[in-house]
């Protein structure tokens, strides 16, 4: 069996007595993309920095391809490329330069497919780190990370900055690493981003993993959306088993279904339906959904705690 890209086991991380992560474990297979989802505050951020042996841990574990984040931390980034939210660059270089000096304290880089993440990204390399947008900084760090093939990206809010079409390239250069068979993992707040590219969801809440699977499997945690309009009155149907958020309009009802839609549909049937609709919750509904029904971390906590 191949060796996991990512392997939490009981991963807990204190501050002043609060857990800014507790007993996290997850797992990243080769060759998928894991997204990694929660509000501000919910330690999105710690669990990325402990899986770069940035801090460490108050008890569990974390490796990378079998290396210890902490005892091997070299042999780990060796197989990894990192992508912050916010980067801080040397401002007297060159895009170019830094892409050079990136590359080299990497150790390995493809320079046709530089050149070719260059011109995909509308990329100026020969200005100054100093006078580039936070959006031509963004596309620096990527290029650099893309640029050396790792076996992982690790990916905090990468399209930070980003203009639309650049967000659309950034997807298509992640969906091809994953086509070459590497892996990433994506911690975001764009949900739209998330449900385009990635296998499987984890939703961390309070330093907590509270649900994660395939987009398919989570669909319990939102009600499926009917609509349906009629030639003439719109039956009662507040007290079908499953249904809630009934609202009428004329004609027109649109109402949420948990569960099995059989007995809705039964109903609609004896009502002379002119037209019915149905659709899945988008991750953005299940996200909503989810933490509607979950106590967040209390706010005295927050101070000892990064952002996310």
């Amino acid at each position: 069996m191949a060796v996991a890209a990512i392997e939490t086991v009981g991963l807990t991380k204190t501050y002043a007595g609060i857990d800014a992560i507790a007993e996290l474990g997850i797992e990243v297979h080769q060759g998928e993309i894991l997204g990694f989802l929660g509000p501000n505050g919910a330690g999105k951020t710690t669990t990325i920095r402990l899986l770069l042996g940035l801090i460490r841990p108050t008890s569990g574990t974390s490796s990378i391809f079998g290396f210890d984040s902490q005892r091997q931390a070299v042999d780990a980034h060796r197989r990894l490329a990192y992508v912050p939210g916010e980067s801080s660059l040397w401002p007297g270089l060159t895009g170019e330069e830094t892409l050079h000096l990136l590359g080299r304290l990497h150790g390995t880089l493809d320079a046709a497919y530089r050149d070719e993440l260059v011109e995909r990204f509308a990329f100026e390399p020969t200005r100054k780190v100093r006078t580039y947008s936070k959006g031509n900084r963004q596309k620096l760090v990527l290029i650099a990370a893309l640029m050396v093939r790792p076996d992982l990206l690790i990916l905090d809010e990468p399209t930070s900055g980003l203009d639309p079409l650049m967000e659309q390239e950034f997807r298509r250069c992640v969906l091809e690493a994953k086509e070459r068979g590497q892996s990433v993992f994506l911690s975001s707040h764009m949900l739209s981003e998330v449900e385009a590219l990635c296998d499987r969801v984890g939703i961390l809440n309070a330093g907590r993993l509270v649900d994660m699977g395939t987009l398919s499997e989570m669909r319990h945690l939102s009600s499926l959306t009917i609509q349906a309009t009629f030639e003439g009155t719109v039956p009662d149907v507040t007290r079908v088993p499953g249904v809630s958020s009934v609202v009428v309009d004329g004609h027109l009802l649109q109402c949420q279904v948990h569960g099995p839609v059989e007995p809705l549909l039964k109903v609609l049937a004896n009502a002379s339906v002119h037209e019915l609709l149905s659709r899945e919750p988008s991750l953005e509904e299940l996200f909503l959904a989810h933490y509607g029904a979950l106590s967040t971390r209390p706010a005295a906590s927050t101070a000892a705690i990064d952002a996310d």
